[in-house]
């Protein structure tokens, strides 16, 4: 018995043997899974020595920040709707008296067409400024627009009307009636912020409610030439700072916070090339916004102070030319008027402003804001520098226009035929220019005093490219510098003038644009590039 129980016990663990054989071979193919049955999701057990990553305590103190300011400033920020309606012709089915029309008639049937109401819409935001429902907003996000509507945080909405707006700063004030205690945003100051800080911008870009995105202060002081806004507004006041905070349609009139949660400026333009972010967006200053704000609420319109000049950047051109150490300040280019307080007080085209109220002008941008800090009637001392010369000036500001109009076109400069390039060339300073003609004179409604050497054509490889308009729209009207100053009315005078100036040295050069009807001035370098 004993020898059938043994071949039984070597026959079981041989086929326990050869089981194990087949399951690891049947493994090795993938034709069977270990585990599986026992495998479901959330079974998972991690790796003793998996951690979570610990940040560093400032980058959870920066990540608790940005919680919390958008927790406090997103309920104070809200939802424009703006809407108008206008009379829109339907062309009647029965066209038959219009296509029996003799030539030339066809308008005198359209005028029996019904119209209908089409309603026209603009969308943006704004922010509370105070508990009884001020808000703060751009000026593109209401103007033109006779019905506002304001959607908040909680989905509660509100009629809005118009408190008033300035198109030279792009700010505008509504104000929602029959509501109180509302969520205000605070407002910080802008003169402290400094680029590289971090920044939110909120608003409702694409529609998207309530959105929050965070960047950087990239640049502060960027103005208009900078990005080609306010084209023909000569009082515009630009003075933007620049972000890479995420700005989209929708966002402008909403506000830009600091790390503290104080607004320092108003979301207002993109920089772009297909209408929607490409990496920089544009604030209106917070304290440029508030000045603009009080007078609105305060006496309904815009007391705006002026010194009656049209100025642009110092280049290095123009610093070189007036023998300028530094390149900076303001060029006074023209006035704004025959009354101008400037050209009274005795400021002269070419000067350069470097000084206003005592505080240092480096740019336009500075300077507008230090006029605008002051009331019209009130005197300020301009310091200039007038070719190696300090003067100073006190000049009683002005009042600007309450809504300044374009400057008008000149008639037919739109359809000035080719500049002619048989006039006298200059090669010093790489133009061609012919006096005005009567013709032009009268059709462009150029004024007896500015009827100088047109430019009629520039090398592009010259010292004056880039510098003037390549219509024949410029006019040469003054030479500023070298002294003394010379009136400019034939090729001879401006010719005198260039053969006592060695190549290398700086001439300034008074311009006026016909198209604009403004002055300008224009600093080359003779016989450079």
């Amino acid at each position: 018995m004993s020898t059938p129980i043994s071949s039984r016990f070597k026959l079981v663990g041989a086929v326990a043997i050869a089981f194990a054989c087949g399951l690891v071979f049947a493994s090795g193919l993938d034709l069977t899974r270990f585990g599986y049955a026992q495998q479901s999701k959330g079974l998972v057990r991690p790796a003793s020595n998996a951690r979570a990553y610990t940040p560093p305590a400032n980058v959870e103190s920066l990540n608790a920040s940005f919680v919390g300011i958008s927790e406090q400033v997103t309920p104070a920020v809200v939802s424009i709707e703006a809407e108008r309606t206008e009379p829109r012709r339907v062309q009647q089915r029965n066209n038959q008296q219009r296509r029996q029309a003799p030539p030339g008639l066809e308008d005198f049937f359209q005028q029996f067409d019904p119209r209908q109401q089409e309603p026209m819409a603009s969308s943006g935001s704004g922010f509370i400024v105070s508990g009884d429902g001020y808000i703060l907003t751009n000026n593109h996000v209401v103007a033109n627009f006779d019905r506002l509507r304001v959607r908040l945080t909680d989905n509660r909405e509100f009629k809005a009307r118009l408190i008033g707006r300035d198109s030279t700063t792009d700010v505008a004030v509504i104000k929602i009636d029959g509501a109180s205690n509302l969520p205000v945003a605070a407002l910080g100051s802008d003169d402290q912020t400094r680029v590289g800080e971090w920044v939110l911008a909120i608003g409702n870009p694409l529609g998207l409610a309530h959105t929050v995105t965070a960047g950087i202060i990239s640049a502060k002081g960027r103005g208009s030439t900078d990005l080609d806004l306010y084209r023909g507004n000569q009082y515009a006041i630009s003075d933007f700072i620049q972000t890479d905070a995420a700005i989209n349609p929708g966002n402008s009139g909403g506000p830009l916070v600091n790390i503290r949660g104080e607004v320092v400026g108003i979301n207002s333009a993109i920089a772009t090339r297909t209408g929607y972010y490409q990496g920089y967006g544009f604030a209106i200053p917070i304290s440029l916004a508030r000045d603009v704000m009080d007078d609105l609420i305060k006496h309904g319109r815009i007391r705006r102070a002026v010194i009656g000049v049209s100025i642009s950047d110092v280049t290095a051109a123009v610093a070189s030319a007036a023998k300028l150490p530094e390149v900076s300040g303001v060029l006074v280019g023209g006035y704004s008027s025959d009354d101008s307080p400037a050209r009274k007080a005795g400021l002269q085209e070419g000067d350069i402003i470097l000084k206003a109220d005592g505080k240092p002008a480096t740019r336009v941008g500075t300077l507008q804001r230090i006029i605008r800090s002051h009331e019209p009637g009130e005197t300020v001392d301009i310091e200039v520098f007038r070719y190696g010369q300090h003067k100073t000036f006190k000049v009683k500001l002005a009042e600007a226009p309450t809504e300044p109009t374009q400057v008008a076109r000149a008639e037919g400069s739109d359809d000035e035929s080719p500049a002619s390039k048989s006039g006298t060339t200059s090669s010093k300073l790489g133009i061609t220019v012919e006096p005005v003609s009567a013709d032009f004179a009268r059709q462009a409604k150029v004024p007896e005093e500015r009827r100088g050497l047109r430019v009629t054509d520039v090398d592009p490889q010259g010292a004056a490219r880039q510098q003037f308009f390549p219509n024949g729209i410029d006019i040469i009207v003054e030479v500023i510098y070298p002294a003394p100053r010379k009136a400019i009315k034939s090729t001879a005078d401006l010719q005198a003038v260039l053969s006592k100036v060695s190549d290398g040295d700086y001439v300034s050069l008074l311009v006026y644009n016909a198209q604009q009807q403004s002055t300008r001035v224009v600093s080359l370098k003779v016989g450079g590039e």
